[in-house]
């Protein structure tokens, strides 16, 4: 079916412009109605064509369209990787492809943030017309057989009513965007980004980027990990988990006096945190500041049933035993 609707779009686009391509899809706007919303009003603030020249192709084997996309862009964001070296962290021989859940997995092991969008078409474009590419997971069968294809997105060009993607063997697929949709839709709307820890998707939401910056920390590399906490305070200087998963960073590098740089300022912005308080209280005994410490600690206030109850106790008793010690 699909290379049924490419012909017609060969044929169409010459009488009539992309858009009139729902025609083709059965005349039910129903079947894409994102790209009707673009129809009538494109995203504020996007350019109306954008091409992201200098990602990388690679053609995809046979079944193989997942490590293909996820090396697409993870040497775009830096990574020295080939998609024979993803095919065992996300191919899955017994399905003859790659889940979402390894998508979004592997780029973790090379200290990239794997960052699901909104199932929307204008988090998409603004991502691309940000330099992002997006792999996005497409259904190219035909009722009742599903043919499930990755690709990246790398370009579009809205008078033209096209999108441009690295998708199988071809370098740049040219797609009309109703026929993208029909093929996008089927997989609600799934599309990720992987993004180098210095920089941050277009449209990320703080809670979901906070939480896609903890899944890579457990298991990419600290300096990436500190860079993206980093990163992720100067847009949302208010998180005091990331201030925390900041300090933390420093802290296990030994780094004090930046762990304290830190937490002071989070501490300014929200007297009322236990664990920061707490934090720094630690990171100050550990200066060898324990008077200065066990009077921050000892103006803190813990909630009754708080489950950092604790953890206060045990920083207080250490300090004191420090205390002790010193005298």
């Amino acid at each position: 079916m699909i290379a049924d609707l490419y012909a017609w779009y060969g044929r169409a686009r010459l009488i009539a412009g992309a858009f009139l391509l729902v025609a083709l899809l059965g005349g039910c706007a129903s079947l894409v109605p994102q790209t009707m919303g673009l129809r009538d009003a494109w995203p504020g603030g996007v350019a109306v064509r954008t091409d992201i020249a200098d990602v990388p192709f690679f053609p995809q084997q046979e079944y193989q369209c997942g490590p293909a996309a996820l090396a697409t862009t993870l040497v775009h964001a830096g990574a020295p990787v080939t998609p024979e070296e993803l095919v065992k962290l996300v191919y899955i021989p017994a399905r003859q492809g790659s889940l979402q859940i390894e998508m979004l997995a592997a780029p973790r092991r090379y200290s990239k943030v794997s960052y699901r969008l909104a199932p929307r078409f204008d988090d998409l474009l603004r991502e691309v017309a940000a330099g992002n590419p997006v792999i996005v997971l497409q259904d190219l069968g035909a009722w009742p057989i599903s043919v499930w294809h990755y690709a990246v997105v790398v370009g579009f060009n809205y008078p033209a009513g096209e999108l441009y993607l690295r998708s199988g063997e071809t370098k740049r697929q040219a797609i009309p965007f109703t026929i993208f949709e029909y093929t996008w839709k089927k997989s609600d709307y799934w599309a990720m980004v992987t993004m180098p820890p210095g920089r941050i998707p277009a449209t990320a939401g703080e809670a979901d980027y906070l939480a896609a910056i903890s899944a890579m920390e457990r298991v990419g590399e600290p300096g990436a990990t500190q860079l993206a906490y980093s990163t992720f305070l100067e847009r949302w200087p208010d998180n005091v988990a990331a201030g925390i998963g900041l300090a933390n960073q420093h802290y296990a590098r030994e780094e004090l006096k930046q762990a304290e740089a830190v937490l002071r300022p989070v501490l300014t912005r929200h007297p009322d945190s236990v664990a920061v308080a707490n934090n720094l209280a630690q990171v100050l005994s550990d200066m060898g500041r324990n008077d200065e410490a066990l009077e921050l600690l000892e103006r803190v206030v813990v909630p009754e049933g708080s489950p950092l109850t604790a953890a206060v106790r045990e920083t207080h008793t250490l300090i004191l035993q420090r205390i002790g010690k010193d005298k």
